[in-house]
């Protein structure tokens, strides 16, 4: 089976719209920004083999404030410029309490069946509690960019930007491959091999 990198898309592949102290999605082609600084370190983890998929909850979709084809369009840009294998949408309101919106796992599951993805193996990235509680939830690996929508909740790490990030998946993976370990560093965890967390 392979393994997947979940990557939320607002403020990781593009660039966040901010009001007030909130992030919301961009509403139009125009307010769609593809975050140049996302294509050397994607890059760096196709290389190592990862399926990388983006995700996005897109309530607008439901209450009118983005057309269907403005989604597509600015789809058509994210992944002719950054290299990305898949991107999956959750349309629906908080007030639907769907299964696909994050923080529920749903989009996780329906994208890990396609791919055939081994979600112990997988890791979720973003820079949103939300996603960290998705992961937890699909019993993935969360990697957040630190930003103030980090929440207080259960992540794995924290990077302090995306570059970061990438390098740490990168050796959490290295790890996770090697067949075994020298004796009496079985019972060390990751974490401890590749050195302290970034808080």
């Amino acid at each position: 089976m392979n393994s997947g990198i979940f990557i939320e898309r607002n403020g990781i592949l593009n660039l966040a719209r901010v009001v007030g102290r909130a992030q919301t999605s961009p509403y139009s082609v125009e307010e769609f920004v593809v975050n140049a600084e996302a294509r050397e370190p994607l890059d760096q983890l196709r290389r190592a083999g990862f399926v990388l998929i983006a995700t996005v909850n897109q309530p607008a979709l439901s209450t009118g404030q983005l057309a269907r084809r403005d989604l597509e369009e600015m789809h058509k840009r994210l992944k002719n410029q950054l290299p990305l294998d898949d991107i999956r949408v959750c349309p629906h309101t908080e007030a639907d309490d769907c299964p696909c919106r994050k923080p529920k796992a749903g989009l996780f599951f329906e994208a890990a069946h396609h791919w055939r993805l081994n979600l112990d193996q997988s890791f979720v990235l973003s820079d949103k509690w939300q996603d960290a509680e998705a992961a937890q939830n699909a019993g993935c690996t969360s990697i957040l960019v630190r930003s103030p929508w980090n929440g207080h909740g259960h992540h794995d790490y924290v990077a302090a930007n995306l570059a970061a990030a990438a390098n740490r998946i990168m050796q959490i993976h290295k790890y996770r491959s090697q067949p075994l370990l020298e004796p009496g560093i079985e019972s060390q965890s990751i974490t401890s091999l590749i050195g302290a967390v970034c808080r």
